[in-house]
């Protein structure tokens, strides 16, 4: 009984060590930089703060994003974009 618990704890001491470790990989994936969330702080616009504290940093920060790449984008597609959300609205 013995010989079986010194080999069966070990192994499950490992086994959980292993899944732990995926764990944290997913988390450090889904890890907000701190550039970006510093460039957010210095430039959120209200909504994108009303969705900071409503939903949490990932839906602040896809909105922040969203605008940033609609910044970069010709005035002409951005009053396109526009018009079709306020028409879906």
């Amino acid at each position: 009984m013995t010989a079986w618990l010194s080999i069966l704890v070990p192994l499950l001491v490992m086994f959980f060590a292993l899944g732990m470790e995926r764990v944290e990989a997913r988390l450090r994936e889904s890890a907000v930089r701190q550039d970006e969330l510093d460039d957010f702080l210095e430039r959120a616009r209200p909504d994108e703060v009303k969705a900071l504290f409503r939903f949490g940093t990932g839906r602040a920060l896809d909105l922040f994003r969203l605008r940033n790449r609609d910044d970069r984008r010709p005035r002409t597609e951005r009053r396109d974009t526009e018009r079709r959300q306020r028409i879906a609205s």
